[in-house]
This record gives C-alpha cells, structure tokens and sequence, in this order.
C-alpha cells in the first residue's frame, strides 16, 4: 500500500481520509449552500464600495470560490483527524490503461465534446430560459474573456470536480469498506454522484446536461481514478461552450438546431453518439483493482 505526506494545502493527499457515505454527501451538499450565502453575502458588500459594473464583472472571481470554503474546511478538518487511524482513497491516481495517460486525455476530451452536442437535443425541448437567469449566464459569458475563462474554464473544473467525483463520488465507491455496510454498486454511485452535480447548478437548464455528462465523467473517474483527467474534461467542456457562445453565429441561438440544417444537425448527432461509444468501450478496457473502482489506498506516514 503505498504511503503518502499529508500536506494541508493539497486537496489530493490531504483529503484522502475522508471518504463519506450517503449522509456525509448530504452534509456536504449543506455546506456548499452555506458557501453560496456567504459568497452572496459577499457580493452585496462589494455592491457597497465598488459600481455594479464592476462587481458584475469581477465578483464572481471572489465569490465562486468562497462557495467551496465551508466543505473545504469541513473534509480537511475530518481527513486529518481520520488519517491517524483510517485507510484513505487517493482523489487522483492514475490507471490509464495500456494506451496511457496522453491518449486517454485525448479520448476524455473527444467523449466530452460529442456528449455535450447530444444532451442539445434535450435542452431544445424546455421552455425558454427566464430572462433573469439568461442575463446571469450571459454575464458569465459576455464580459471580459479572461475573467470568464478563469470562472468557467479554471475555478469550476478545480472545485466542482473536487467535490462531485473527489470527495461524492470517490465516497461513495470507498465508504462501502469500512464499518461493515453493504456495498452501493458503482452504476448508482456514478447516477448519485451526477444527480449531485446536477442539483448543485441549481436550475433545470443546466441541471439536465450536468446530470448526462456527470455520468460521463463518474464512469471515467471510476475505470481511472483521476481526477485531474475529469478536470479536463470539465474543463473543455465548459471552454467550448464559452467560445461558442461568443461567436457572432451562436450569439443568439438557443440550440445547436438553429445553427444547423435539420440534415447536417442529425449527421452529427450520430457522429457524435458513434464516437461517444467508441470512447467509453476503450474506458471500459481499462482494468479495475477492485469491484470498488480505481481509486488507490493510502496511508499517513
């Protein structure tokens, strides 16, 4: 079993004694709306010392990640105190299979972009967006670039894949080890895991794609155990929307429907839906250490 420092500015080794159960996620899922107050809160006293320009612009940059302090806090407080005594999971490891970690980044990122296209097809079937929550998405698209890729392309692929596979769903497939518990099966640890993802967006417009492509990302997390791997395809999932949304082209489309002829749109889809298979078959060769999934076990020195 291999052996690992703890060091409490890293959330990979220092984290990996707290593996929580069914209800340690819901303690979680509190805390992260805990950290959402706080980060509103935040946002109103900026209001006060700075234009509503500038606290559009720019508060999410603060804001965003003061939402995750509370369960930050509370995992780190925990996995110190566990690591005395317990076994701990690693939040990253590294099973990448015979074509290794460069391919597998490769195929994340082509599965990502092909599931994204497809889970258009059912976000074309809502209602309209409410202009209010419109108007928020797209200050979080329509301002400075490089403040929308900070927020959406860094800091969202950073914490929400901490929280939804490093510490969900990675609890979940573990927790079952210890304390005598009956295993829950890694299918309804991945559907969990993204049903959490997808509450946490905290609206059915982006609740719905979440959900499809959290599945994507606990299945990968599972057959490889890294996180930085679903970090990146977080990340070029939520790039290519950026970049899309700030083409003239898509600047007022709603669905990839309007953009595309009925034809070219289908071609695509099943293009999509043939390498989305394609790429999960050859995830799905990577072999598991244990029924649990490929999460290693450490221990404290």
């Amino acid at each position: 079993m291999p052996k690992r420092k703890i060091h409490s500015y890293d959330i990979y080794s220092g984290h990996a004694w707290y593996v929580p159960g069914p209800k340690q996620v819901l303690i979680l899922l509190l805390l992260l709306l805990a950290g959402t107050l706080l980060g509103s809160l935040i946002m109103v006293l900026m209001s006060i010392f700075y234009s509503s320009a500038t606290v559009s612009e720019y508060g999410m940059l603060v804001s965003y990640p003061v939402m995750f302090i509370p369960p930050m806090l509370y995992v780190g407080t925990l996995s110190r105190r566990n690591s005395l005594f317990e076994t701990g999971y690693s939040l990253d490891s590294k099973h990448f299979g015979r074509v290794g970690g460069f391919i597998c980044a490769i195929m994340a990122s082509v599965a990502v972009i092909a599931a994204a296209f497809m889970t258009d097809a059912l976000t074309s079937l809502m209602p309209p967006m409410p202009e209010a929550l419109e108007a928020a998405f797209k200050s979080l698209t329509n301002g400075n670039l490089w403040v929308n890729i900070l927020c959406v392309s860094i800091f969202a692929p950073v914490f929400e894949e901490w929280l939804c596979r490093g510490m969900v769903l990675r609890g979940l497939l573990n927790a079952s080890r210890k304390g005598g518990r009956a295993p829950m099966s890694p299918a309804w640890a991945i559907v969990i895991s993204a049903l959490f993802f997808a509450v946490i967006h905290l609206n059915p417009w982006q609740a719905i794609p979440a959900f499809v492509l959290g599945c994507l990302f606990g299945y990968v997390y599972y057959r490889t155990g890294s996180l930085m791997l679903t970090m990146l395809m977080h990340c070029v999932n939520n790039t290519f929307a950026l970049l899309c949304s700030r083409m003239d082209a898509f600047a007022d489309a709603e669905s990839w429907t309007e953009v595309l002829p009925a034809q070219a749109y289908w071609l695509v889809f099943a293009a999509c839906a043939l390498m989305l298979i394609m790429v999960v078959r050859e995830f799905g060769k990577i072999p598991v250490q244990s029924p649990r999934g490929n999460c290693d076990p450490v221990s404290a020195e």
